[in-house]
Formats: C-alpha cells, structure tokens, sequence
C-alpha cells in the first residue's frame, strides 16, 4: 500500500466494510457447523432414549423428532449458502443506496412544493 492510498478515507470504509462482512460470514458458517455437530449428538441421544432406556418404546418417535430437526438444520443450511450469495453485502449496500435516494428525492419534492407555497421573493432581506 503506497502512502498516497493511506490517506483515502473511502479505501479504508471499504476495508472496513470487507472485514465486518467477513467476521459476520464466519460467524454464519460456525454457529451453522455448530448446529450440525449439535443434531448429530442430539439426534444419537434421542435414538439412544428411545431404544435403550426404553421411553416410547413402543412407538419410533426419534424419527419424527430427528425429521424436524433435519428440516430446521436443512433450513439454516440454505440460509448460510444460499440466501447470504444473493442477499449479501452487495445487496445490501444496493438497497441503502435505493432508500438514501428514495429519502433525497423526497426532500427534494417536499422543498419544490414549500418553495411554491412560499415563494422566497415575498420576503424581504434583511440589510
């Protein structure tokens, strides 16, 4: 990095902004690893409930259960990997930009009508 690249306040926003996006995606894909190595221990366990200690013995709950908690990890999954490609920083950054405009195009519309309303050439100036 050359000085002059040092004293670009908007290079290192940017830096910045990569380093938060990173830290967040790395969050995601633990809590996600997290998720799956707390469904195979879970799932292990309620097998082990229901075929061991004999709790519901004479009906394979774990199945239902272990279902549900596969749909659930299935659904973080697509969250983390699918969802973050499509909606992630660049996205995000895009739909600021579209609402920043949209809030400037507003005041602009709310000056033009007060301007109408109350044109400055009525006044007088002060001296």
């Amino acid at each position: 990095m050359s000085s002059e690249n040092k004293n670009d306040p908007s290079i290192d926003k940017e830096q910045h902004e990569q380093l938060e996006y990173a830290h967040k995606r790395i969050r995601q894909k633990k809590n996600l690893y997290v998720h799956f190595v707390l469904f195979l221990i879970g799932s292990i366990f309620l097998v082990l409930i229901n075929k061991i200690l004999k709790y519901g013995d004479e009906y394979n709950w774990f199945i239902w259960a272990i279902t549900f908690w596969a749909f659930l990890f299935v659904v973080h999954l697509v969250n983390v990997f699918v969802t973050q490609k499509f909606m992630g920083l660049d996205w995000e950054r895009k739909q600021r930009e579209k609402l920043v405009e949209k809030q400037r195009q507003r005041i602009r519309e709310l000056q033009k009508e007060i301007e109408t309303d109350f044109p400055m050439a009525n006044y007088k100036k002060k001296d």
